[in-house]
């Protein structure tokens, strides 16, 4: 096997290192763990939490530095990332990449992707997309043993320097609503609980939630939330039936919550705590996964709450009454498809907003704006400003031609228009469907996430700014701005037969088990579709020839790729799915490559 050394990090912008610029070389005889994460990601938040036991578990031999690759212009900027180190409570070195360039030199696929590099420098094993806890603890314990027989093993403290604080009554919050009795709601995601503040929307008057992050049940005082994201108000009848009048999105605690504001109990009323990988979506609510459920309301024609479910993009739909949770839209792949709800395509569906006869959404990865509408009996998706998972900026017009960039929240205004928060634009846009065209309402805002109405007012949840305002208007404002395109680099293939390769290699003390069935599963498409000339559809083999059709220049082929893995010597063996998700970019040119290779876990490129 050759191994393949790991190349020297490039970049001189450092967080939580006290301002100390990291060397690989220096680190040389330590185990060190290449996060290459974009905050917007929430793929890569979800991996922030499964490296949160292994940083404490191998504390004294592992460093891991994470290292800020951005989809979006926004999150390029040093405030930007400094914010999000902050919001999502990154406890490791963080090495800002804004060019890409230390993507490149790591061949890197995919957000997230790990690199694992040995005490002796070589990379030792790479992992893309989410769910690879288990699988790099028993990586990294044999490597612990390996190089602690060598000699080459160097215990010590970490790199690791914490950033200030600053103290506030919000930090980071995300979405508000009205409540029943005319205070405000908010989902107070940084100190991990939901804050009821006076109709001035500043003046605390309790908070749900005891401020440590976590899932307990009981009194307000007491409570553990963790990153709570969107509040829905139950309609009178439905609440006095239930018991509760507010449901939370608990967002990484992968949960809905039920507060009575009548005594100030939580209770969990949706989701198990652990993350949905590919298991039931329908089913008692206590009983099925979520995952990171973003944003929340009521939509009468759907007969429930439905559920902005980010992590896997999709919309569910929560039914109080009866106790029980099911998918309303989506596939759980990443992308941009309309048509019926079963078969659209979302990406990290973030902000809802209901009208009677339409459910508006917002999907973050996409930069776009969508609909779903009751048709007799079915429900179907269609898209207002947006067009694919690379393309964004700031342009007003007709919105078949308007931008926006990572929007995460969005409202209902009395005319009928739609006001979206424009997050990573610092802007709240206007959107209305009787013209069809897109304005800029305000700018210069701090990552504004989340928008309603109250009181006659337009008010606007800026995160960054940890506060809650009424909108500053700029009525008729028009911005033209420039189109930008996620600088992710392309992979160039050549029209044709082109081998397909996903690498699965299970962890140490694990194996590929089909005893019940194939372990394995790939499935393709394209955009456009056209692309994919054949090789489309879904098999169980990692491997498949597919053919790009002649004509088209680009594109993007969607690989998804799962695989169990299960104990190798155990009388009852633990299993565990691996699953990944990539959207890749691709040019096609007769001097491409017909070889594509994509590292879901396994050995590094250049490895046997």
């Amino acid at each position: 096997m050759r191994h393949v050394r790991a190349p020297e990090l490039a970049g001189a912008q450092w967080l939580n290192t006290g301002g100390e610029r990291l060397r690989l070389a220096e680190l040389r005889g330590r185990i060190v763990l290449l996060d290459f994460w974009t905050s917007g990601c929430v793929n890569c938040l979800h991996v922030l939490d499964e490296l949160r036991p292994l940083e404490r578990e191998f504390a004294d031999v592992l460093v891991t530095i994470g290292v800020h690759s951005p989809k979006f212009l926004h999150e390029g900027e040093r405030a930007a990332i400094e914010a999000a180190v902050r919001r999502y409570e990154v406890r490791h070195p963080v090495l800002n990449d804004p060019d890409l360039t230390n993507w490149r030199q790591y061949a890197v696929k995919a957000w997230p992707t790990l690199v694992v590099i040995d005490p002796e420098g070589y990379v030792a094993h790479v992992a893309a997309g989410e769910g690879h806890g288990e699988a790099l603890r028993r990586v990294l314990e044999e490597l612990v043993a390996t190089h602690t027989e060598k000699g080459t093993l160097r215990r010590g403290g970490s790199p690791y320097v914490a950033a200030e604080e600053a103290g506030g009554e919000l930090r980071f919050p995300s979405k508000a609503v009205p409540s029943p009795s005319g205070t405000l709601l908010v989902a107070d995601t940084g100190h991990h609980a939901v804050v009821e503040l006076a109709a001035d929307g500043e003046t605390v008057l309790r908070r749900f939630g005891s401020g440590r992050r976590g899932a307990e049940d009981g009194p307000a005082d007491r409570a553990g939330f963790a990153e709570p994201s969107g509040v829905a108000v139950l309609p009178p009848a439905v609440a006095e039936r239930v018991g509760y009048q507010v449901v939370v999105a608990d967002t990484a605690g992968h949960l809905l919550r039920g507060i009575d504001l009548d005594t100030g109990q939580v209770r969990t009323v949706a989701g198990t705590g652990k993350q949905w990988r590919d298991g039931p979506v329908r089913g008692a609510a206590g009983e099925v996964d979520l995952t990171s459920p973003w944003d929340l309301t009521w939509w009468e024609p759907a007969g429930g709450v439905v559920v902005a479910m980010a992590g896997n993009h999709t919309l569910g739909l929560f039914d109080p009454l009866r106790g029980e949770i099911s998918r309303l839209a989506g596939t759980t792949v990443e992308g941009l498809r309309d048509g019926p709800a079963p078969e659209a395509f979302f990406a990290q569906t973030s902000g809802l907003a209901a009208t009677p006869e339409e459910l508006w959404l917002v999907d973050a990865e996409t930069s776009a704006l969508r609909g779903l509408r009751r048709e007799g009996t079915a429900f179907t998706v269609h898209t207002a400003v947006g067009t694919d998972l690379f393309s964004f900026g700031h342009r007003d017009g007709p919105a078949g031609e308007a931008l926006l960039q990572h929007p995460l929240g969005l409202a209902v205004l009395p005319d009928g228009s739609i006001a979206v928060a424009d997050t990573y634009n610092g802007a709240v846009r206007g959107y209305d469907p009787a013209s069809g065209t897109v304005s800029t309402l305000a700018s210069g805002l701090s990552e504004p996430s989340g928008l309603l109405v109250h009181a006659g007012k337009l008010l606007v949840v800026e995160s960054s700014g940890h506060r809650l305002r009424e909108l500053p208007r700029e009525t008729g404002s028009s911005v033209t701005g420039d189109a930008h395109a996620v600088r992710r680099p392309p992979t160039t293939l050549a029209p044709g037969e082109v081998d397909l390769e996903v690498v699965f290699r299970p962890p140490p003390g694990e194996k590929l088990d089909d005893r019940y069935g194939p372990s394995t599963r790939l499935e393709l498409s394209a955009s456009p579709p056209e692309l994919l000339a054949e090789g489309a559809g879904t098999g169980t083999a990692l491997t498949r020839r597919i053919r790009l059709a002649e004509g088209y220049p680009e594109g993007v082929l969607q690989v998804v790729a799962q695989a169990a893995s299960c104990d190798d010597e155990a009388e009852h063996p633990a299993c565990r799915m691996t699953r990944q998700d990539w959207g890749v970019p691709v040019l096609l040119d007769p001097a491409g490559e017909r070889d594509f290779r994509l590292v879901m876990a396994g050995p590094a490129a250049g490895e046997g």
